[in-house]
């Protein structure tokens, strides 16, 4: 699944891919997830998401209605979306940990408690101290260190760079085999993709 972990969309597909995994009686399926950057170039100072929303989709009425609908949707599949305290962030730093935490076996811990960390509870996921305090309660170790080892963001880099060359344009992005689709999918149409890979 590509995703990135400040898309509301991405937590959604979270959910209804877990659905679609509990109805799944095939094969044994294992999640990878793979990084993608809504905006490599956001700010990393924490600021209100909503006013760099409303700069871009035309004032803070409109983000107010566009948050209210996702916010419906994410508890149709029992989150709890505070979208008005999410903070901008560049998230390089967080895929890092997410890589790091694929090695490590705890890689869908990581993912979950850094969606609920910005969705639900709104922490800076560009600040190092809240990634690491938030990778640890997750189980992974090391995570200082991660976020100054120059070859695993390289590895990220590749990913990213992976990611645009198979067409991941939007996330939530599932990959099957050699088949994808994009958006926050019914768990239907994801079982589909699974029984056709």
């Amino acid at each position: 699944m590509w995703s990135d972990v400040v898309c509301p969309w991405c937590y959604i597909g979270k959910r209804k891919m877990e659905s679609a995994l509990e109805a799944w009686d095939g094969e044994p399926v294992e999640v990878r997830w793979r990084p993608f950057q809504l905006d490599p170039g956001s700010p990393n100072d924490g600021a209100p998401m909503t006013e760099a929303l409303a700069v871009k989709f035309g004032g803070a009425d409109a983000v107010a209605g566009a948050h209210k609908r996702v916010a419906e949707v994410a508890a149709g599949v029992g989150l709890e979306y505070h979208l008005d305290k999410t903070r901008q962030a560049n998230t390089l730093d967080a895929h890092k940990l997410i890589a790091l935490a694929a090695d490590q076996g705890v890689q869908e811990a990581v993912q979950e408690r850094l969606f609920r960390a910005n969705f639900t509870e709104g922490a800076h996921l560009g600040d190092p101290e809240t990634l690491v305090e938030l990778a640890g309660e997750a189980g992974l170790t090391g995570a200082e260190e991660a976020l100054r080892d120059e070859a695993l963001a390289a590895r990220v880099r590749q990913e990213l760079a992976e990611g645009i060359a198979i067409g991941v344009r939007s996330v939530p992005t599932f990959v099957v085999g050699n088949r994808g689709v994009s958006g926050a999918q019914d768990p239907s149409v994801i079982l589909e993709l699974l029984k056709g890979a």
